[in-house]
């Protein structure tokens, strides 16, 4: 199934979701050319959130992607205040609702340290660079710590730019 994270991002905003996107799909926006095979987003957890998270995507055949059979996506009031993560699998393609990022924090403290980006289909907001070499060095994993590598030349070459004020 096609990852379609433009439609899943059009769709969060629509359903007044606050949240932030992190993960590879952040990557990617900071100019690292990787492949990334879902969407990951950071955002707070409580009845609202997880209400909105379930009106975004009631119409996807979303179920929970991480169980072994793959029960559909179903909220019931008793459940909201336990969940600290949502993995689902979409039929726009797999989408991670985390409740923290690593080595950052939860959704406040992801937001504090987010940009602004604005694209034809809607404005978003992304963990900024220094968070995100942060968060992807906190998880570890080797694709990870590419990304690292890749992000922090992207990062040395930007601050080596000339200051467009000056």
């Amino acid at each position: 199934m096609p990852q379609n994270d433009q439609a899943l991002l059009v769709r969060l905003k629509a359903s007044g979701l606050d949240f932030v996107v992190i993960g590879g799909v952040c990557v990617v926006y900071h100019g690292v050319p990787i492949a990334t095979f879902d969407l990951d987003i950071c955002c707070p957890f409580g009845a609202e959130s997880v209400e909105r998270i379930e009106s975004a995507v009631r119409d996807l055949n979303a179920n929970h992607r991480l169980t072994a059979n793959k029960l559909p996506l179903e909220m019931t009031r008793d459940v909201f205040g336990e969940l600290k993560n949502l993995y689902l699998q979409t039929d726009l393609g797999k989408l991670d609702c985390l409740g923290e990022v690593a080595g950052i924090g939860n959704f406040d403290a992801a937001l504090k340290r987010s940009v602004a980006a604005h694209f034809s289909y809607g404005d978003f907001r992304f963990l900024n660079l220094d968070a995100l070499i942060e968060a992807k060095q906190a998880v570890g994993r080797e694709r990870d710590l590419e990304a690292v590598r890749q992000l922090r030349v992207i990062k040395e070459r930007r601050d080596q730019r000339p200051d467009p004020g000056l």
